[in-house]
């Protein structure tokens, strides 16, 4: 619905404008990336999971994978928007990596609370409405991953509940926050960094932050 009206009001924008909005949006995305960021207790588990995500990911391609997805779905909607992969794989990160769709899944998973979840997608609803305006259809087709990725850590939590400590809820909210900063810098187009490639790093961590719970010094 809310990307529905982001797309009504992307028809009435010019092209300078649109730019103009993406820009904020950036630098919005960028701040949130930055405060989720601070939460971090262990940098260096944080960056030993990027280091070993980013080999993953690029082994695997998952951003050429998420990319292909978009053109898939672009072909499917019958649009031939320039934007419409760029607004789906922005708006696919942005709405996995946060620390609300984690929780709000695990939460889903293991009580059926769904209030984070209910909030979330009101948030996300907002943010699909800018997207949609500054990017195009494509931010709507987000949907789709958005909806696996949650239910997955929703089926599965049970199993990963033992590993989720408050610390360690705390370093994947971090570590989302550095790759939703990333995302930020793309939309400002001061990178190209591949935030997707990076993505193994939040199933990673909490396996690494067990193994290191059992050295003396933690």
């Amino acid at each position: 619905m809310a990307g529905s009206v982001g797309l009504l009001l992307r028809k009435g924008i010019a092209q300078r404008y649109s730019r103009s909005i993406q820009d904020g949006l950036g630098l919005l995305v960028l701040i949130i990336g930055i405060g989720y960021a601070l939460k971090a207790e262990n940098l260096a588990a944080i960056g030993i999971s990027l280091a070993l995500g980013a080999v993953i990911g690029e082994w695997r391609n998952w951003e050429n994978g998420l990319e292909k997805l978009g053109q898939s779905l672009e072909r499917f909607s019958g649009r031939g928007d320039s934007q419409f992969v760029k607004g789906f794989v922005s708006a696919s990160l942005l709405f996995c990596v946060g620390a609300m769709a984690i929780v709000g899944a695990l939460e889903d998973g293991l009580t059926g609370n769904h209030q984070i979840l209910l909030i979330k997608s009101m948030l996300d609803g907002i943010f699909a409405m800018i997207f949609a305006a500054s990017m195009g259809i494509g931010a709507i087709f987000s949907a789709i991953p958005v909806l696996l990725y949650q239910g997955s850590i929703s089926l599965l939590a049970n199993l990963l509940k033992p590993l989720l400590t408050d610390p360690v809820i705390n370093d994947i909210t971090a570590l989302g926050g550095i790759l939703i900063a990333g995302l930020g810098t793309n939309l400002l187009g001061i990178t190209r960094i591949r935030v997707a490639n990076l993505l193994p790093a939040i199933l990673l961590l909490p396996f690494l932050l067990f193994l290191l719970s059992f050295l003396p010094e933690y």
